[in-house]
Formats: structure tokens, sequence, C-alpha cells
């Protein structure tokens, strides 16, 4: 009799603990797949996009790293900017992994490739940070969403700093998606403002040598009456920045303008002293706590001030918190309800998902090139916020 009661005791001890321990503990945790580029000539980008959703997750967590009490486990592969390999790993997340929610890739070309994937899975891929209008465009499907800014937010901005009546632009991009939605989103926006593009050039990603463009780009303007610039879209190594300041440019009074770029690149345009353009972010432009606390981290952790993919990351990790804690969970159905019209904070300011094609509108950065001595790179000082209505792109989509 006295075992029974023992073991009737033991049996209701067990039911109170079990009672007693949190939803967090026994819960599965929240899987989020990063697929990005973490080796080859993106590599910095990918990387800094790593660094920056594990802030952003640290921050708007309170250093918890749990959402709605439940552990988040992040999983990162490397597409090697591979549209096939970043395919085939999307595939393996939502399928084998089994994660929630997925964010990436870094190249436009693996975006797309990708899009259809989660499609098909019926999950949430967060483009970041795919830069190519057709992404949230013409490819675009329901299960998208894209904090990176597209190449129309950046024409519309780097439009807006020199375009107006009377100004001749030429462009040199790379001859892929990135580069030709981005020199497509530039030259409607430039011409909208009165602007003429008077000659497009595209080369391979990976070349080296740029006479031959850079001689089409100085026939096509030397004998248009100034104002006249070259418009350069260009992601990764290899930059002709520097080949057309060598050029000679100046003797036919033709100037250099181009968007922002990450501090690597920054250290090359010191030559470039006075040029004018937008950005993305730089982190001494944004004016707000949560970019204070990144700057303040980011310097203490690696000693040097966070890049704008490190901010991209950080937008994502933002994004992901605010709509599982809205939800309630990681149903799909109830997150896209949540993340359509949703607007959250991010290291550049409050950015919102549009309900149309879930293209996140956001604030871009106005500049001028600045140098200094003490400073080992060119500094793209503030002239002036673009608001993110002022650089809301068309909506492009056929949905």
């Amino acid at each position: 009799m006295k075992g029974r009661k023992k073991h009737y005791l033991l049996i209701s001890v067990l039911l109170i603990l079990g009672l007693l321990v949190s939803p967090a503990m026994s819960a599965e945790p929240i899987k989020i797949g990063i697929i990005q580029g973490l080796s080859g000539a993106y590599e910095i980008y990918g990387k800094a996009e790593v660094t920056g959703f594990k802030l952003g997750l640290e921050y708007f967590t309170k250093g918890t790293n749990q959402i709605i009490g439940r552990d988040v486990e992040i999983i990162a592969e490397d597409t090697q900017l591979k549209p096939a390999r970043g395919k085939m790993l999307l595939t393996k997340l939502y399928s084998d992994d089994k994660v929630d929610i997925a964010v990436g890739p870094t190249s436009s070309g693996v975006a797309l490739a990708c899009l259809p994937v989660a499609q098909e899975f019926k999950k949430i891929l967060i483009v970041e940070p795919a830069v190519a209008d057709s992404i949230t465009g013409k490819n675009w499907n329901r299960y998208i969403f894209r904090t990176g800014r597209n190449s129309g937010q950046d024409a519309i901005s780097n439009a807006v700093a020199i375009a107006k009546p009377g100004v001749s632009i030429a462009t040199i991009a790379q001859d892929y998606a990135f580069g030709r939605d981005g020199v497509a989103a530039y030259k409607q926006a430039a011409e909208k403002l009165g602007a003429k593009i008077v000659h497009e050039e595209y080369a391979d990603p990976k070349a080296t040598d740029f006479a031959a463009a850079i001689q089409k780009v100085i026939g096509a303007l030397k004998d248009k009456p100034e104002p006249k610039y070259v418009f350069v879209i260009w992601a990764g190594k290899n930059s002709p920045m520097n080949k057309l300041q060598e050029s000679g440019l100046d003797k036919y009074g033709i100037q250099i303008t181009s968007g922002g770029n990450v501090l690597a690149a920054l250290k090359a345009w010191k030559p470039l002293e006075g040029m004018v353009g937008s950005i993305y972010y730089y982190y001494e432009n944004p004016k707000n706590e949560v970019n204070d606390w990144l700057v303040a981290e980011h310097m203490k952790r690696f000693n040097e001030p966070p890049d704008f993919f490190t901010c991209g990351g950080f937008a994502a990790a933002s994004a992901i918190v605010k709509a599982i804690t809205a939800a309630g969970g990681t149903d799909t159905e109830k997150l896209i309800a949540t993340m359509e019209g949703m607007e959250f904070m991010t290291p550049k300011g409050m950015m919102k998902f549009r309900k149309e094609d879930h293209q996140a509108l956001q604030a871009m950065f106005a500049f001028k090139l600045k140098v200094k001595p003490d400073v080992e790179w060119a500094i793209p000082e503030l002239t002036r916020v673009m608001s993110m209505e002022e650089t809301a792109p068309p909506i492009m989509n056929q949905q």
C-alpha cells in the first residue's frame, strides 16, 4: 500500500514539474536559413550580411535570441554565387532542415533562381541584399519579401542627385541582372527628371580591362555640352571607377557619379573627392538609437564600423522578429498577412513592406564625397535624406 502511494506521489510530482516547465524549454526552435555568397567576389557582402543578421537578432530579442519564447537556430549556407547551388541549398533548407523562413541571397542571379523554390515550398524568402528589380517585379511571387533596396530605389535616388534638363549621361554596368535592371531603372528615373541617357555600356562582371568600354563612353559624351556624367553600377571586385578616373575624363568635362559602396571600395575612391551620388547606408548618416547601438557594438567587437551589408542583415532580422512576434508563430499565411504593410525599425530608419510587391520602402542618403587625411576611405558625407515615399520605386510585378 505504501509502495503504491509512493508511486502515485512520484507521478504527481512529475506531472507538476511538467506543468512548471516553461514553453521555451519544450517548444521546437524557430529555424532560420541564410543563403549568402560567403566566398568569391561578393564574400565581403555575404559575411557582413550574416554578422548583421546575428547582431539584429540579438538587439531585437534583447539578447535572449528567442522569439515568442522559442530559441532561434540559424543555418547559414554558402551559395558560392552559383544559381544552381543557391537553388539546391534553399531546397535543402526548406525540405531537409525544415527552416521556418529563409534570408538571402547576395547575387541577383542566384536570387532569381531561388524565387520559385519559395513558391514551391510555400515558405517565405526574405531577399537580402540582391538588388535586381525583377525580383519584386516580373519574377516575383507572394512568398517573396525584400528588405534590401532594389534597382529602382538606387536609380531614383542617384538620378535625383544629378539629373535635370540639359544633362547628358552615359552608363557602365555589369552585364547581368543587377547591372541591366539597374541601368533600366536609372534611365527611366533620369529621363523623367529631364536628363538624357546617350549611351549604355555593359561589361563582363569578371572584366579587368575597361579600355574599350571607356573609349565608347568618351566618344558618346565628348561633344555634348556640360554638365555630363558617366554613371557606374558595379558590385564586387574589379570596379571600373579608378580606370575611369585615370582615363582623363576631366579633359572632356565628364564627371563620374555612382551609388555609394562598402568601406573597402570607398578606400579606392579618395581620388574622386567631390563626386555626388546616393547611398543605401553609411554608418555616420542615420540618426537613431538602433544605429547608435549597431555602430557602438560593431566597433567594440570588430574594431571597425558596420558596413552597409551589415545594416542589411540587421534589417532582415528586425523584420523577422517583428513578424513572428506579431503573427504569434511561424505559419506562412499568418506571416504574409502580418508582413504586408508592416513597418519595422532598422539602423537606417523605418522601413515598410509594400503590400503590392513586398518591397521594403526605405530612406536613401544623398552624398558628396569628402576626403580626410585621418580616414582611410572617402566619406559619403550626407547632403540630404530622401524619404521612403520619395524613393519608392514603380510597382512592376504582374500578379
